[in-house]
C-alpha cells in the first residue's frame, strides 16, 4: 500500500503542475486584446502609450504578428501581412521594437495535448492498481489471494461435525495423494458448500487448507465479472495456470452465484460477459485440460439459481449442506468463542444456547463480541450474564431507547398488547415458555418485546405449531380489543407474519383439508432467473378463490381459540400490565409466577 502511494504521488504532484500552468497560460491568453489593421494603426499614432513592442517574423515570407505593451498593463496583438511596412511606421513614430524569428511552434500550443496526455497515464495508472511497468492493460490477470498458509485448522470450527467430517477425505488426498491413486480413487474435484449466510462456509474452506497445509487461493465470484468484454474468462485462464504452478492447491471462490448462473435466463442472450466466464470456468474444471492437485471449493446461499453444467460430478462432485448449528452446537460455539474472554461465574452459556435458536455462527460470535464491549464500556472485569442478555437484546431485536419519552396511554396498550402475546406464550407448549417482556421502545421501532425461550430445536414444524406460532401473533391484538376496546396500528408485523405463515400452510404445506396435498406457490425465483417473465399463474381462478377462503378460515380459527385462552386469564392480563408499567422489564419467572 505504501509503494502504491509513493508511486502515485509525482503523477498526482505532475498533473496539478502541468493544470496550473495551463490554466495561466489560458488566463494569460484571455488578456491579450486582438486588434484590426484599423486598430493597429490608431494605437501607433499615440506613442505616448506604448511600453513594449514585440514582432513575430515568419521564416518564409513577410508576415507576422505583434505584441504591443502598453504602459497601463494591456496586452495587444494583431496580424502582419507586411512586416517592414509595420516596421516603417514604428520607426517614423520613433517607437522601439524587437523582432523575433517565430519557428512556428510554441509550448503553448502544446498545454492542452500534454496536460490530456498526463490525466489519460494518471486514469490507466488509477484502473491497474498502480502496478508496475508492461502491466498498464493487464486486466486479465487473476484478482485471486493467495495465503500460503494459513494458521486455522478443524479445531478452529466448532459445531460442524458431519460437514468436518465429509472434509476430511479432501485433507487426506492432499496430505497423500498417492494412497489414493494406487487405489484407482478419484478425489472430487470440487465441493460446494450451500448453507446460509453466517454458517461457517468460509471458515470450512480456510480450515481444510490449514489442515492440509497446502497454498490457499480465494477469490469472489464477482471479482471475475469485469465492464471489458473477455476479462471474466481470462481471469479464469489465469487463476488456474496459477494454481497449477502451485499445485496441489485449493481454490475457494465464494459467493460464486455470481458468476455461475444458469445460461440463457437474462435478458442479455446467451454471450454476455458472465456467461463467457462462466463456460470458460466448466472447462477449466473439467475439459481436456488436466488439473491434477487442484480442488476447487465454492460457498453460495442460492445453489438452486447455479448451472446444471456446473453441478455435475466432474466439476463440483460433492454438495455440502452448512445448516444452521442445533442448540448442542451453539453452546460449543458459544465455548469456542469465550476461550479469550473473562466470563464471570454467573454466565450459563446452555441457557445463552437455548435462547439464541436460528442464531448462526457469525450471529453468536457477534453476540459474545457485543457482550464483551458492553462489559468494557461498564468499567467491569468479567462478562456477566447481563452483558449477554443486554447483548443478545441488541443484536436480536435492537437498542433499547429508554431515554425516548412515551406516554402513559402509550405504555398502557404497550403492557396489554405485550401481555397478550405472554400469556399464549406461557400456556402454549410449542411456542413458549416466555424468557422476557418488555414496554421499553427499541432500535427496531418497536413499542415492546416479548422473548420466548425455546427449549428445543425442531427439524421439522407440525400444523398444530404453526396454529399456535399463529395464535401467538395475535395474542397483542385481542388484548388491545379487549382492554381499550380498540385497536392501533401496533399489530401491523403480527398481522403481516399470521398471513404469511397462513398463505404457507395453505399454498406449500398442503395443510388445507379442501386443497389438499396441492403445491399452489408460484415460485418467486423464476422471474428473477428470466425463465418466464410473464409468470403465468399454474392454478384457475375457482382455486385461488378456495385458496383465499381457506387462508381466511385459518387465521379465524386460531383467532377464535387464541382469543378464548387470552379471556380465561384475564385476572393475569391485569396483573402483568401493572407490574410492566411499574419496572418497564420483567422476567419470565416473574410472569409465570401470576399465574
Amino acid at each position: 500500500m505504501n509503494n502504491q502511494k509513493t508511486f502515485r504521488f509525482p503523477w498526482i504532484a505532475l498533473l496539478i503542475i502541468v493544470i496550473i500552468y495551463g490554466s495561466l497560460i489560458f488566463s494569460s491568453r484571455n488578456n491579450t486584446n486582438r486588434l484590426s489593421a484599423q486598430g493597429l494603426e490608431q494605437m501607433l499614432q499615440s506613442p505616448e502609450k506604448i511600453e513594449e513592442v514585440v514582432i513575430n517574423s515568419s521564416r518564409d515570407n513577410n508576415t507576422g504578428s505583434v505584441t504591443i505593451h502598453s504602459r497601463n498593463g494591456s496586452v495587444y496583438s494583431s496580424t502582419l501581412t507586411d512586416i517592414d511596412r509595420t516596421a516603417a511606421k514604428l520607426e517614423e513614430a520613433g517607437i522601439d521594437y524587437t523582432v523575433q524569428l517565430d519557428s512556428g511552434y510554441r509550448l503553448n500550443d502544446f498545454i492542452p495535448y500534454i496536460v490530456m496526455l498526463v490525466m489519460f497515464m494518471v486514469i490507466l495508472r488509477v484502473m491497474t492498481g498502480g502496478r508496475g511497468q508492461g502491466q498498464m492493460m493487464n486486466f486479465g490477470k487473476s484478482r485471486a489471494k493467495l495465503a500460503v498458509r494459513t494458521d486455522l485448522n478443524m479445531e478452529n470450527v466448532a459445531g460442524m461435525v458431519e460437514e468436518k467430517e465429509e472434509l476430511r477425505e479432501i485433507v487426506e488426498f492432499l496430505k497423500n495423494p498417492k494412497t489414493f491413486i494406487e487405489m484407482g480413487a478419484r478425489i472430487p474435484k470440487g465441493i460446494i458448500l450451500v448453507g446460509a449466510p453466517g454458517t461457517g462456509k468460509t471458515l470450512l474452506a480456510k480450515a481444510v487448507a490449514g489442515e492440509a497445509n497446502v497454498p490457499f487461493f480465494s477469490i469472489s465470484g464477482s471479482d471475475f465479472v469485469e465492464m471489458y468484454v473477455g476479462v471474466g474468462a481470462a481471469r479464469v485462464r489465469d487463476m488456474f495456470d496459477e494454481a497449477k504452478r502451485n499445485s496441489p492447491c485449493i481454490i475457494f471462490i465464494d459467493e460464486i452465484d455470481a458468476v455461475a448462473r444458469r445460461r440463457g435466463t437474462g435478458l442479455g442472450g446467451s454471450h454476455d460477459e458472465r456467461e463467457q466466464t462462466l463456460n470458460q470456468m466448466l472447462v477449466e474444471m473439467d475439459g481436456f485440460a488436466q488439473n491434477q492437485g487442484i480442488i476447487v471449493m465454492a460457498a453460495t446461499n442460492r445453489v438452486d439459481i447455479l448451472d446444471p453444467a456446473i453441478m455435475r460430478p466432474g466439476r463440483f462432485d460433492r454438495k455440502i449442506v452448512v445448516s444452521k448449528p442445533d442448540v448442542a452446537a451453539r453452546e460449543s460455539i458459544l465455548k469456542l468463542h469465550s476461550k479469550n474472554k473473562h466470563l464471570a461465574a454467573d454466565v450459563d452459556l446452555k441457557r445463552v444456547a437455548q435462547t439464541t435458536a436460528g442464531y448462526t455462527g457469525a450471529d453468536l460470535e457477534n453476540l459474545m463480541n457485543e457482550a464483551a464491549i458492553k462489559a468494557v464500556m461498564d468499567k467491569k472485569s468479567v462478562i456477566n450474564q447481563s452483558d449477554i442478555n443486554d447483548a443478545f437484546i441488541k443484536t436480536g431485536i435492537g437498542t433499547e431507547k429508554k431515554s425516548k419519552v412515551i406516554s402513559e396511554r402509550d405504555k398502557k396498550i404497550t403492557a396489554y398488547h405485550e401481555t397478550g402475546h405472554a400469556i399464549l406464550f406461557h400456556l402454549l407448549e410449542d411456542v413458549g415458555p416466555v424468557h422476557m417482556i418488555s414496554i421499553i421502545p427499541t432500535g427496531e421501532g418497536a413499542a415492546g418485546y416479548t422473548m420466548p425461550l425455546p427449549d428445543k430445536d425442531n427439524s421439522f414444524i407440525t400444523r398444530t405449531q404453526l396454529k399456535h406460532m399463529m395464535m401467538a401473533a395475535m395474542g397483542g391484538r385481542i388484548a388491545e380489543e379487549l382492554i381499550c376496546e380498540d385497536i392501533t396500528t401496533g399489530a401491523s408485523q403480527d398481522i403481516k407474519q399470521v398471513t404469511k405463515i397462513a398463505r404457507a400452510m395453505v399454498m406449500q404445506y398442503g395443510m388445507s383439508d379442501k386443497i389438499g396435498m396441492i403445491n399452489c406457490d408460484e415460485n418467486g425465483d423464476d422471474v428473477f432467473l428470466g425463465y418466464d417473465i410473464a409468470h403465468n399463474k399454474t392454478y384457475s381462478d375457482e382455486l385461488l378463490s378456495l385458496i383465499d377462503s381457506e387462508i381466511r378460515a385459518l387465521v379465524e380459527e386460531c383467532y377464535t381459540a387464541a382469543k378464548s385462552m387470552i379471556m380465561s386469564h384475564r385476572n393475569v392480563l391485569e396483573k402483568s400490565c401493572e407490574l410492566l408499567l411499574e419496572k418497564e422489564k420483567i422476567t419470565g419467572e416473574e410472569f409465570a409466577a401470576l399465574f
